[in-house]
């Protein structure tokens, strides 16, 4: 194995990624820690040439590196180890260097949950919960919320099949009950719905007035909706949910505290959320 002369280097590997606002996010972070010599880079990598990549993490010395589309559930035949949680959600976000051994934990679903009982003030154990999407995101989000003690979880998505195959993975992996749904143009949540999640790109920038097909006038001021889009933050699905009395949670406090479990993996320190959560309302001019 070389030198470690990049072992205070981390990054994101994805294709395409050059929007990822992460770098903005844990520079800041960087910056506020005191930890002038490391470094976030953004690197576009092809599927086809993810195997090389991660040889690079091990050979040069990388501290760790984040995978985003399409990489979460590639990388897990080139990692030596991973978290429990990891493993049941199927999928991996986050990777770290340890002296030439890469672990493998997935912060999505723990920055989700992180931020839903510290900035909506929820607790989501016995609660009935309906997740739109059944990507990457959605994967982790299901798992982490069967894992914190949810009743019931419904995967909305639409291809069922997808729905259908997350909903079996949730039911084998957690002691959460969960089914899946079609999402057909207009569709109801029901009356009986908690915690209502949009975990798909619909709104992402730059399709900033997109929203989920659904019927707004189902969600009422007895539920508490969450979008995964930090960019921008908020959404028309949340607008259109606070118009109706619901609690809110927006992307960015997703997006904060998964980073800050990363910073924490790669830099055995705790992470300074408020400097990276500012950074990012700077970055998108909020």
């Amino acid at each position: 194995m070389a030198k470690n002369y990049l072992d205070s280097i981390v990054g994101v590997f994805g294709h395409p990624v050059a929007e990822n606002p992460t770098v903005v996010m844990i520079e800041a972070g960087f910056k506020a820690a005191g930890l002038q010599n490391w470094r976030y880079l953004t690197l576009d990598v092809n599927a086809d040439d993810l195997g090389r990549a991660m040889d690079a993490v091990r050979f040069l010395g990388f501290k760790g590196i984040n995978l985003t589309i399409p990489h979460k559930v590639a990388v897990l035949k080139y990692l030596d180890e991973m978290s429990e949680a990891a493993e049941k959600i199927g999928a991996v976000n986050t990777v770290v260097n340890r002296d030439g051994r890469l672990f493998g934990e997935n912060t999505d679903g723990k920055g989700f949950l992180t931020g839903i009982k510290e900035d909506a003030g929820i607790d989501p154990a016995d609660k009935k919960v309906v997740v739109i999407g059944a990507g990457g995101a959605a994967r982790a989000i299901c798992v982490e919320l069967g894992l914190a003690g949810a009743s019931h979880i419904t995967i909305v998505n639409r291809t069922l099949q997808k729905a259908e195959d997350l909903a079996e993975r949730v039911s084998s992996k957690t002691k959460a009950d969960a089914a899946a749904a079609e999402l057909v143009s207009g569709f109801t949540i029901p009356d009986e719905t908690d915690i209502l999640v949009q975990a798909t790109s619909v709104g992402l920038y730059p399709d900033i007035e997109g929203k989920a097909d659904i019927n707004y006038n189902s969600l009422s001021d007895t539920m508490t909706v969450c979008d995964v889009i930090p960019n921008p933050p908020n959404t028309p699905f949340l607008r259109e949910a606070e118009g109706r009395g619901a609690k809110v949670l927006d992307g960015l406090s997703m997006l904060v505290y998964q980073g800050a479990i990363g910073f924490k993996l790669w830099t055995g320190i705790d992470a300074p959320k408020g400097a990276m959560k500012k950074s990012l309302k700077d970055e998108f001019g909020i």
